[in-house]
């Protein structure tokens, strides 16, 4: 008994059905004055189109071809902010039909736009929703149709938004291809929701019928979405747009029909395609035995050809082969080869005579039709393998052998190529540490006639790593000291591993005192203790500290320091009036020239040279003006016979102090 099932939520949506509802309203209530038009079709139907035009909406492609008085219906498709200016500096009016869910679009565009986002809208550049879209932007919107043209985009910063009727599938691998690039981002997904609704309900139907008829008109985005879905899990599908086009051959061979109509197709239409479908089952329900009839001799005639999938009886099972009836003139045969047998296991074991199973055909030749269930299971292997690439789930593979550019991984019976970029998310030059390893892979690429997989392990190590990182931005806050690795370095700072995540130690942060470059007090491997001065999680940068995990020198100073005292240091600085020796890291004290040596000193250079290292008593720490005096001479014993040098006037000394703290 044929039956015909019909899709949930085929058929006008609310926004097409809202703006057929204000089309009508418009050519029944005409304006006292001017013409009335649509920008461009209202939708993407041919029937409904001509309808309208019949009544007196007539079709428009700019405002240039109105005049001042006439009304203009904007379609569910939605149009450009330049549009609404240009009408009102016409005196144009506007029957405004666009879709809600096109103008909350828009609404989010222009915010983000005016935010400073780049916009990034998924879908088709030429469909008219999309070209509304970007008019809400300036036109400076990136429009991308497919993962590998979101590799090409340059800008960061994006606010990604997708055109209503898009697979949600293609949404998600756009959003993988920029993910995968680093790149900051911010998602709304503005798929419609009945939009979902009818790709899901098309894709469920599709596949519980033998035959699937999608209706809808040749130029609509959403019913061509609908075919694809449809064709794809459904062996036989067409694309229709009205009865004349209904393939009724095809229609007769089958016993149930699946009917799928896209958002701008009208009830009218769907109605009759079914009645029609209807009434030709009710009339060849009798010729469908008779066919029936005739396809069992045929097929009972025919022998099943090579790489065929077949399905028998089994009549005998012996250690060496297993006899099938296959329904046809010649029986299968299954030599022990071609099965999958466990250690000490039996083909006896396995098969009992009147056992239902399947098989794939070898060859068929020499009177003798030789099947195979490990072929078979290949097969299956490689269903789960495509069924893994499009629900993006992970397998489970065994490196076995390193070729040019990468790996040879297997899953089951199935052979897939890992390329070498896509082994680690970390350079990898020589694959032999993962010969023999078993990693998780998700598949990238599937060509079953071909025999060809391609896996990537990278993007599991991507998926780990992204979500360890949002757990370490939970966990860690402003304030927070925590332990770090010194990764690599920059002539600005260092980058430290906090966990999982990269922060920046710049090198005004390192030391109190002053660094030229940070390997002078790190090296890289070193385990840090840092304090999270600063946190951007939208742009993902962290700053950290090191110097502030001690004590500021002058704070404690008069608990490590006195006067009297005879300290180590080295010079760092050498000035006309005396050297500076950093005593600690951003504790830096004056020995002035008269503090050099017992003798007179003409030249400081001639006595001390730079990063000397040398002993100096303390003579003065002045904390308010950050101030500490030392003296070289009172660490040597005074010659005797040397004279004592004339001293400098205190203020002549205060001023050269001054100078040395200014430079």
């Amino acid at each position: 008994m044929k039956e015909i099932i019909r899709a949930e939520n085929s058929g006008f949506c609310f926004g097409v059905k809202s703006a057929i509802d204000m089309a009508n309203k418009l050519i029944q209530q005409p304006p006292s004055e001017g013409s009335i038009y649509c920008c461009g079709p209202l939708i993407h139907n041919d029937i409904v189109t001509e309808d309208l035009k019949n009544r007196g909406l007539d079709i428009i492609s700019s405002l240039s071809e109105a005049s001042r008085g006439d009304t203009v219906l904007i379609r569910s498709h939605g149009v450009g902010q330049a549009f609404y200016s240009e009408a009102e500096e016409k005196e144009i009016k506007i029957v405004d039909a666009t879709c809600p869910y096109v103008k909350k679009i828009q609404n989010k565009v222009k915010e983000a736009y005016e935010a400073g986002g780049n916009i990034v809208i998924v879908g088709s550049a030429d469909h008219p929703e999309v070209l509304g879209i970007n008019g809400w932007c300036g036109g400076k919107a990136i429009v991308v149709a497919t993962g590998e043209e979101a590799n090409n985009i340059k800008e960061d910063n994006l606010y990604i938004v997708a055109q209503t009727t898009i697979r949600k599938e293609l949404l998600d691998e756009v959003i993988f291809h920029i993910n995968k690039q680093g790149k900051n981002f911010s998602v709304h997904n503005t798929i419609c929701s009945a939009t979902q609704k009818r790709q899901d309900s098309c894709k469920e139907t599709a596949k519980k019928v033998d035959m699937m008829i999608v209706i809808g008109g040749k130029k609509s985005s959403n019913s061509k979405k609908l075919y694809e879905i449809a064709y794809k899990n459904c062996a036989k599908a067409f694309f229709i747009e009205n009865l004349t086009d209904l393939p009724l051959k095809e229609v007769e061979k089958c016993n149930k029909i699946g009917v799928a109509a896209g958002a701008s197709t009208p009830e009218t239409v769907i109605e009759e395609v079914i009645a029609n479908m209807s009434e030709n089952i009710t009339e060849n329900n009798e010729k469908n035995l008779m066919h029936d009839l005739m396809d069992e001799i045929e097929k009972s005639l025919r022998l099943p050809r090579s790489g065929e999938i077949v399905t028998g009886k089994v009549l005998q099972a012996t250690e060496k082969e297993v006899i099938v009836n296959l329904g046809c003139k010649k029986d299968g045969i299954i030599p022990k080869d071609e099965v999958s047998l466990e250690e000490g296991q039996k083909l006896t074991d396995l098969f009992k005579e009147g056992d239902k199973i399947q098989a794939k055909v070898v060859r068929t030749e020499d009177g003798e039709i030789l099947l195979s269930k490990k072929r078979l299971e290949v097969n299956e292997h490689w269903n789960e393998v495509a069924d893994a690439l499009e629900n993006k789930s992970v397998l489970n593979v065994k490196v076995v052998k390193q070729v040019n550019g990468g790996v040879i991984a297997v899953f089951k019976e199935v052979s897939g190529f890992i390329p070498m970029s896509q082994l680690s998310d970390r350079y990898v030059e020589n694959a032999d540490e993962f010969i023999g390893k078993t990693l998780d892979v998700q598949v990238s690429r599937v060509d079953k006639t071909r025999g060809k997989a391609v896996f990537s392990h990278k993007v599991i190590l991507a998926e780990e790593k992204a979500k360890k990182i949002a757990e370490i931005w939970d966990k860690i806050s402003v304030g927070d000291i925590v332990e770090g690795t010194v990764m690599r370095f920059t002539d600005y700072g260092a980058f430290v591993d906090i966990g999982g995540i990269d922060g920046l130690l710049h090198i005004s942060e390192i030391s109190w005192g002053k660094l030229k470059h940070p390997q002078e007090v790190l090296a890289i491997g070193d385990k840090v203790h840092v304090k999270i001065l600063q946190m951007n999680e939208e742009k993902g940068k962290i700053s950290l500290g090191l110097k502030q995990t001690i004590p500021e020198p002058w704070s404690v100073i008069n608990e490590k320091y006195e006067v009297g005292q005879v300290v180590s240091g080295k010079v760092v600085q050498i000035k006309e009036y005396g050297a500076f020796v950093e005593i600690e890291p951003g504790l830096d004290g004056l020995v002035h020239i008269s503090e050099v040596d017992h003798k007179r000193v003409a030249n400081i250079a001639d006595e001390i040279s730079l990063n000397q290292e040398v002993n100096a008593m303390i003579l003065e720490i002045d904390t308010e003006r950050k101030r500490i005096s030392l003296s070289l001479k009172a660490c040597i014993e005074k010659p005797v016979e040397f004279e004592e040098a004339v001293e400098i006037e205190d203020e002549d000394f205060e001023e050269e102090f001054d100078e040395s703290e200014e430079n």
